[in-house]
């Protein structure tokens, strides 16, 4: 049974500050333009003093990132076995709304609690538990619209790394992954197809044009796979395994290209898609995502190879896209997560540094750094409005105020 709990505050939204009311808004996972990349400018890339923080608040165990929209921001963590999605004011964090139901924590190996980012579409919000809770809410209220049970529509059972694919959108629908792949009706959430049984993954699902046809591109644990939107049906596939199935990137997409990367020893692809089949263009061992998404800017990915367990040594590396030669590493930052705005990498290192660096093939040019979390972090940090958003794993998010450049 669903605890449910909305928690409405007297908040008069109009009074936000000119700086968020204008921001370029983040309102799902990778961004508006699902890649990664922030188009704000205006933030000073050169700290002489640490930035500000202008806020923090306890959001409970996870490592759901934010996404930002007209001033608002959504979230998801975990606490004494119950998951709550978070509505905040963006400027304040102050709480609009909290939605809060039982879900397993699932902390197998780290500390579980919720991977997947809400997904904020149309003046709803569509988030997915780590146990396959999969929710539609009113976005200014928290009200509940519906709800679907990703295990029972699936006929699985909750996966080793649970449910993490951040619900994508396209065309008045919902893709979601997780022993299957499953297309839902946005309105009330009725299930149109699951395609046939596949080994989770636990990335996002994207779509590709090619010619004049539109296909979902999606990375399980058994390889890369291209399906039918229509029917969920298979029309291309690559084998890709992880010795530890844990394929959890989100595919990155040009043209006809297609980047896919996985931890331990495994490494990235790429292939081509004709339409008709798959082609491998390379493989390498230099850009191992473990399980955050490198960022493709220009010609060029930035993104960690290496692994978070063991003590193995894990490298900041810009990847050449077409090439797949390495262009430069850098140690230091453990097994962190990125963005990019204005130019720069927005790097959230693993013990909770923020450093700015220039996105550059030249080599690592670090500008500005400073400490703003501390604990386990390998959630993406999001800018919006001239803030950066941040989080670590037991739930602690701040939010950052930059200086103005």
């Amino acid at each position: 049974m669903i605890a449910r709990c909305i928690h409405l505050c007297c908040v008069v939204v109009c009074g936000l500050s000119m700086s968020l009311a204008v921001a370029n808004d983040w309102p799902q996972w990778m961004g508006p333009q699902l890649n990664g990349i922030s188009t704000e400018s205006g933030w000073s890339k050169d700290w002489p003093t640490p930035p500000e923080t202008a806020w923090a608040k306890q959001l409970g165990i996870g490592f759901s990132s934010v996404s930002v929209q007209d001033g608002r921001l959504y979230t998801m963590g975990h606490k004494d076995g119950d998951e709550t999605v978070w509505c905040l004011q963006a400027d304040s964090g102050d709480v609009i709304w909290s939605y809060r139901y039982e879900a397993a924590l699932n902390d197998n190996l780290y500390e579980g609690g919720p991977g997947a980012t809400p997904t904020v579409f149309a003046g709803r919000v569509y988030t997915l538990s780590v146990d396959g809770q999969l929710h539609c809410f009113d976005h200014a209220t928290g009200d509940l619209h519906w709800r679907r049970d990703l295990k029972s529509d699936f006929g699985v059972g909750l996966h080793e790394w649970g449910f993490n694919s951040s619900p994508f959108i396209w065309q008045g629908r919902l893709y979601v992954q997780g022993g299957r792949i499953g297309c839902y009706a946005l309105d009330d959430g009725s299930l149109i197809w699951s395609s046939p049984p596949h080994a989770a993954g636990y990335g996002a699902i994207r779509t590709m044009q090619v010619g004049e046809r539109t296909y979902l591109v999606s990375l399980d644990c058994d390889g890369l796979r291209i399906s039918n939107p229509d029917d969920g049906s298979t029309v291309a596939f690559a084998a890709w395994k992880s010795p530890f199935a844990t394929n959890s990137t989100t595919p990155i997409i040009r043209g006809n290209t297609i980047f896919i990367s996985t931890g331990y020893n495994v490494g990235a692809a790429a292939f081509t898609f004709d339409g008709t089949q798959l082609e491998e263009i390379y493989t390498t061992k230099r850009m191992r995502n473990h399980f955050n998404n490198s960022i493709l800017f220009g010609d060029h990915l930035y993104g960690f190879d290496g692994n978070s367990n063991l003590g193995r040594v894990v490298t900041l590396t810009c990847l050449n896209f077409q090439t797949g030669e390495v262009m430069w590493k850098h140690r230091g930052l453990g097994c962190g997560s990125l963005m990019i705005a204005d130019g720069h990498l927005l790097v959230l290192s693993e013990k909770g540094d923020l450093v700015v660096a220039a996105a550059t093939a030249d080599g690592f040019e670090e500008r500005s750094r400073a400490t703003i979390l501390s604990g386990r972090c390998w959630t993406v940090p999001v800018l919006s409005g001239g803030h950066v958003f941040a989080r670590n794993a037991s739930g602690n998010l701040v939010c950052v105020r930059l200086p103005r450049g």
